[in-house]
């Protein structure tokens, strides 16, 4: 079945449940020690079936959204695709949000009603208590509380360039912003990942995928769940990442393939080794951001390549370095392919020379360059048109591309240090501080300073056992100084137990201090920046 022939996710699940019925469609421990339940496509499909018609019957369709509240669970995905097949959006809540994010959420959407998991009742309740809702909510499990729907659906069938879904961005400045993605965005994106080849080549009813970000997450929800029913594969769940779980999960859930995001390979490289680890039968993994410091290290611990893309909620297809010869610990993330368009730019627009730096902008290789992107920001106009320029999308990430077509992230625009006229990636900071054999986690952000503008700050998380000290930070110091062009070393270190991280293993920077602290003038900050000097030069050089 072709996309336009599909129209839709849940048109091309229904044909999966025929041709792969009995496949396992999804895999999911009911408690973190037992073993794995399975349920196949046709018996997954009947589910769907009987609350599609509930929603039906209750006149739900297009023009209604419903807030999904249900986390990794196999409820998330009956709802989702007993809703998609009518044509009603979907709007996934974290169960991580506090209530009042998780309210705005629900009022910024619009939604029809909430459906919700048991667990997560008293979560909602809060967050629909102030100021009170009379909002439908709807048991995940019974769909008890459903009524009919409050205003007439224009339509009970859904088209490949309906509305699918809202998902909000981290909102790291600001409100989160939300991204109107339509069944085409789903269905391209799924189909590129299904395709990719090369070290990630998927296999036909025989994949079982393990992905342990949430699905209100563009990673999960869109491409690796939309890819398994591409492929006829397995889609294996856990509530989250749990570095003393993660090899057993792999094991006892016969992945082939997994996902990766942010701080886990270090943290399971910091780990003792355990039998388990071994005993998998993990053959690829596929995320971003492994410190190349790490990258080499974890495929020769763990016996399988970790294949580095890049992607955007906005964008849906990714990028990925997975043919080989791949690079590992540079930071590449793959080439423009036939799809995807891509460029490499300065301030003004203008492409940079090879090897340099600059802001990476991308569009579809299509008659329409906008062809499968986002919509666009919900009720927000002006931030859409701001995003594109001349239909090119201005990602925010710094990047540079080789002679080869490759591409190599640098760091976000906004994560950049402006220090005397310099400008520091925080990323090679922190891929620094990590490659100490002390250091399990690393945070560079940017602090005001009267004669330099900014300064680099590092929040640093030690191994256990490790005094947190100036003697430890002096060490750190030396450590970046040795490595490192000096205005470029911390002139701040802070020690923190633990770094915030959103559902997406992200480290939350704009969290690790509360609002209104300045962190210079906390009492457990290190100020070495006295120490911060130009080493002078041998003569003659």
């Amino acid at each position: 079945m072709s996309m336009e022939e599909a129209g839709s996710v849940a048109a091309l699940f229904d044909e999966a449940a025929i041709v792969h019925a009995d496949q396992p469609f999804v895999a999911f421990r009911t408690e973190p020690n037992r073993h794995y339940s399975e349920i196949s496509y046709f018996a997954f499909a009947k589910k769907v079936a009987a609350a599609r018609a509930r929603y039906l019957a209750a006149g739900y369709g297009i023009g209604h959204r419903a807030a999904l509240l249900a986390g990794n669970h196999p409820d998330f995905y009956m709802h989702y695709l007993a809703l998609n097949g009518l044509g009603v959006s979907i709007v996934p809540l974290n169960p991580d949000a506090r209530p009042s994010e998780m309210r705005y959420l629900i009022d910024h959407s619009e939604a029809a009603f909430v459906v919700v998991s048991e667990r997560y009742r008293d979560l909602l309740h809060r967050a629909l208590a102030d100021p009170v809702s009379s909002l439908p909510v709807v048991d995940a499990a019974t769909l008890g509380g459903l009524g009919d729907a409050a205003w007439p659906a224009e339509r009970q069938d859904a088209g490949i360039a309906d509305e699918a879904a809202i998902l909000y961005t981290s909102g790291t400045t600001g409100r989160p912003k939300g991204c109107i993605l339509t069944n085409r965005y789903f269905l391209e994106a799924g189909r590129h990942y299904a395709g990719w080849g090369g070290r990630v080549a998927l296999g036909d009813g025989c994949e079982r995928l393990l992905n342990p970000l949430p699905l209100f997450h563009m990673n999960n929800l869109v491409l690796t769940t939309t890819a398994m029913i591409f492929k006829g594969g397995c889609n294996a769940m856990v509530e989250r990442f749990s570095p003393g779980r993660w090899w057993a999960d792999c094991r006892d859930s016969g992945a082939t393939i997994v996902h990766y995001l942010g701080v886990m390979p270090a943290l399971l490289l910091a780990r003792p080794e355990e039998p388990a680890e071994q005993e998998n039968s993990v053959r690829a993994g596929i995320g971003a951001g492994v410190d190349p410091m790490h990258h080499a290290a974890f495929e020769e611990r763990f016996g399988f390549p970790l294949l580095e893309l890049w992607g955007m909620s906005e964008v849906g297809r990714c990028l990925i370095d997975n043919v080989e010869p791949r690079r590992v610990g540079t930071r590449a993330f793959g080439r423009p392919d036939s799809t995807i368009r891509a460029r490499v730019v300065g301030d003004g627009m203008q492409d940079v020379a090879v090897g340099e730096v600059g802001e990476l902008v991308v569009q579809s290789d299509d008659a329409d360059p906008r062809r499968a992107f986002f919509s666009g920001y919900l009720k927000n106009e002006e931030a859409t048109e701001a995003a594109w320029h001349e239909d090119w999308f201005r990602t925010g990430d710094l990047v540079r591309q080789d002679e080869t077509g490759m591409l190599f992230f640098v760091d976000r625009k906004k994560n950049i240090v402006r220090r005397s006229g310099e400008n520091i990636a925080a990323a090679e900071v922190e891929a620094c501080l990590q490659a100490h054999p002390a250091v399990v986690q690393a945070a560079v952000i940017a602090v005001p300073d009267r004669l330099r503008e900014e300064e680099v700050f590092a929040c640093v998380v030690a191994k256990d056992g490790r005094a947190v000290d100036e003697r430890f930070a002096r060490e750190l110091f030396d450590w970046c100084m040795e490595r490192m062009t000096y205005f470029k070393a911390p002139g701040y270190f802070s020690f923190r137990d633990e770094l915030p991280t959103t559902g997406t293993q992200k480290i939350q920077k704009g969290t690790i201090f509360a609002a209104g602290d300045d962190p210079t003038r906390l009492a457990d900050t290190f100020d070495l920046r006295e120490l911060k000097r130009r080493k002078p030069q041998p003569c003659g050089t």
